[in-house]
């Protein structure tokens, strides 16, 4: 198991992704991380895959989670979890299952329990030892009056709006958390039925996928590439301005597309160790109504190549931080 250090200790080696409307700082010394450019911008903090592990989180406007909040989605599991996420000082935490001061949660494969249908039939898989799970007091801690006092928005297939300030804009969020067909775990689907799942995703600002697109940092430490290719197809209709994604844990990244022209309005193919081309970081000058999305795996699980830092391999350590976007409302 990752060991946790002193993380004021660990050494950071930054790496920040600009353009005119969107600034991500994919690693960074959290003891430096500068703030947001004006009033105007609004902070989104990213992370997935953190299965009952606790680490710092910067602070922010939104917190965003995309699925895997625990191992294999006990009481115990949802309730360290869960308490962890309840201290965090955002205004609105989404999870996939949810919403940072605002937090936007969502499941993942992992947390079986929140798949009741699968679970019912699978448990014994899983929980021989520890028993069927209860479901309610889960979901109490998830979907609650307590929950809702701390942020917390789950999203399961749905939608959610919100907004930070009396005068601010509405940002709108989906959520789904399944992910395409990988072992037999919860939320997962075959090919036979990935059309038309994809294809009641509607437009919104903020879409959170538990599992990634197709060639977009979806590339496993076997070489597979484990990303839905009917995502992928629905990317340039969509068009979101932060697409949050986790599951393949080497896969942790972020990169800043542009859709124009010049990549025939195409999503980009693009895995951790590619050098990010140069038109990920625009002119300033460029148009202000040029439509970029932010594509973010932000799993916190290190795995891959890029696991140890110095001999160091930490959970929510250097590579694999929380994801900090910044974009202009």
């Amino acid at each position: 198991m990752p060991r946790q250090p002193d993380f004021a200790s660990l050494e950071y080696d930054p790496i920040t992704l600009k353009s005119p409307g969107e600034i991500v700082y994919l690693e960074y010394n959290p003891a430096e991380l500068p703030p947001k450019p004006a009033e105007d911008w609004t902070r989104f903090v990213c992370i997935s895959d953190t299965h009952s592990r606790t680490f710092p989180v910067p602070d922010g406007d939104v917190l965003l989670h995309s699925g895997d909040l625990t191992n294999t989605g006990t009481v115990p599991d949802f309730s360290v979890t869960m308490k962890w996420l309840y201290s965090l000082p955002h205004k609105v935490k989404i999870l996939l299952f949810n919403v940072s001061p605002v937090f936007s949660i969502i499941a993942g494969n992992h947390d079986l329990t929140l798949h009741p249908e699968w679970y019912d039939t699978q448990w014994p898989r899983f929980h021989s030892h520890h028993g069927k799970q209860n479901l309610k007091p889960i979901m109490d801690l998830l979907a609650s009056q307590e929950s809702a006092a701390h942020g917390i928005v789950y999203l399961k297939d749905r939608s959610h709006s919100f907004k930070l300030k009396e005068d601010g804009r509405f940002w709108s969020v989906y959520g789904s958390p399944w992910s395409p067909y990988f072992g037999n775990w919860a939320f997962n689907y075959g090919g036979d039925v990935a059309e038309d799942l994809i294809s009641k995703f509607p437009k919104t600002d903020i879409l959170l996928t538990h599992g990634p697109p197709a060639g977009i940092f979806d590339k496993t430490m076997r070489g597979d590439d484990a990303g839905c290719t009917a995502l992928r197809a629905r990317l340039p209709e969509l068009r979101p301005r932060i697409h949050l994604f986790g599951h393949i844990h080497e896969g942790h990244g972020a990169y800043i597309h542009r859709w124009d022209s010049a990549n025939d309005f195409e999503p980009p193919r693009v895995q951790v160790d590619d050098e990010i081309p140069d038109d990920a970081r625009d002119d300033e000058a460029d148009a202000g109504d040029v439509e970029r999305t932010v594509f973010v795996n932000a799993a916190n699980w290190p795995m891959g190549r890029a696991a140890a830092r110095r001999g160091i391999r930490v959970f929510g350590g250097p590579g694999f931080q929380a994801v900090v976007i910044d974009l202009k409302d």
